[in-house]
């Protein structure tokens, strides 16, 4: 069976302190989820180290927004793997499409992260996803299937096993749009069938999520879906009761 996961972006949003009021308020709700229900939330680097130590022993895991592709050295503003690590994270996500969009990240670039995290033990969550012009222009599988190859099929299974995905249609991150139900579990349903052209039957034990404007509203019937595996949240996990409400969905 595969797991379960509602993981919640905070993007760059949130002093410190803000940080701090809003996983307690997470943490106050977190006996409403259901078991087997796994929850990350991820903020931005300035709060990871308060973070760790305020969801220690809470089940809730701590994710950071990005890493650096090198060990070290002089790349002014960038933190490296083994820092995210070292305060206590044990995911990171890589590839969000404001990433590859804003900052200009490659397929490449993107495998390197990669590697590099799994290297220090961070879990990677990997997102793909098209943008509305390519949806309309019907190469929407085309460029899944590409992002997904470049990279995540140039892991071992033992890497695989350890990285979760996210399916983020980028015409709906931000926007108020959704995908359907019915286009999510297509998507969903591709994604996992590329994997199971290099990976076998290990495909299925892959744990595949949806991010683009998903909230309380409309989660119950996404996360119905047979390859829908939870959620990556934006938006909505700015609010406690929001992000709980969402994980209480399946």
């Amino acid at each position: 069976m595969r797991r379960k996961i509602v993981a919640g972006n905070w993007k760059m949003n949130t002093t410190p302190a803000e940080g701090k009021a809003l996983i307690a308020d997470v943490l106050a709700k977190v006996g409403e989820v259901p078991a087997g229900v796994e929850l990350i939330v991820s903020t931005p680097f300035t709060h990871l180290i308060p973070a760790a130590e305020q969801l220690a022993n809470s089940g809730v895991a701590l994710a950071a927004q990005n890493c650096a592709n090198h060990e070290s050295g002089a790349y002014t503003g960038e933190v490296a793997p083994a820092m995210v690590a070292a305060t206590g994270a044990t995911y990171v996500i890589l590839g969000h499409s404001e990433r590859r969009e804003y900052y200009g990240e490659t397929d490449a670039l993107l495998l390197e992260k990669t590697k590099l995290a799994l290297k220090h033990n961070l879990a990677p969550i990997f997102c793909i996803g098209e943008k509305l012009e390519e949806r309309e222009s019907n190469i929407h599988f085309d460029v899944v299937k590409t992002q997904i190859e470049a990279v995540v099929c140039q892991l071992s299974s033992e890497e695989l096993a350890k990285v979760v995905l996210a399916y983020e249609p980028v015409w709906a991150i931000g926007t108020g749009k959704t995908a359907t139900s019915a286009q999510a579990q297509e998507m969903h349903a591709f994604i996992r069938s590329v994997l199971a052209a290099k990976f076998g039957k290990q495909a299925e034990e892959v744990a595949i999520l949806y991010g683009g404007s998903c909230k309380p509203s409309n989660a119950n019937e996404i996360f119905a879906q047979p390859d829908v595996d939870g959620g990556l949240i934006g938006g909505a996990s700015l609010v406690a009761a929001d992000f709980i409400a969402i994980a209480k969905s399946f």
